[in-house]
């Protein structure tokens, strides 16, 4: 498995949550030794824009998502993790390891 995750993290209004999870997921990654590209929409409109070449080159794509997120044409045929805003903001290296333990199967 490609030690590269992608994440997207979108909410409502695109302000605290939206950042918070982003930096938790990507804390989180760091220190299991992944290389980490973090995409966000928020009130700002979308930073840091994932490519096809980020999406292709990725083992995990995370979306921590409480809105439908701008582009997601880009993700089909990709398998997408979808956790809920809060979920990763308090459990990020608990739900990174789920991830790995239903890729592994």
């Amino acid at each position: 498995m490609s030690k590269k995750m992608i994440a997207l993290c979108a909410c409502p209004m695109g302000l605290a949550h939206t950042f918070m999870s982003a930096e938790a997921i990507r804390k989180a990654a760091v220190e299991m030794g992944y290389d980490i590209k973090v995409e966000t929409q928020g009130a700002d409109g979308i930073k840091n824009e994932l490519t096809a070449t980020d999406i292709r080159e990725a083992g995990i794509i995370i979306h921590a998502v409480a809105v439908t997120p701008l582009g997601m044409e880009r993700f089909e045929g990709c398998e997408v993790y979808e956790v809920g805003l809060q979920d990763i903001i308090k459990n990020p290296k608990g739900i990174i390891k789920e991830i790995e333990e239903d890729l592994a199967q």
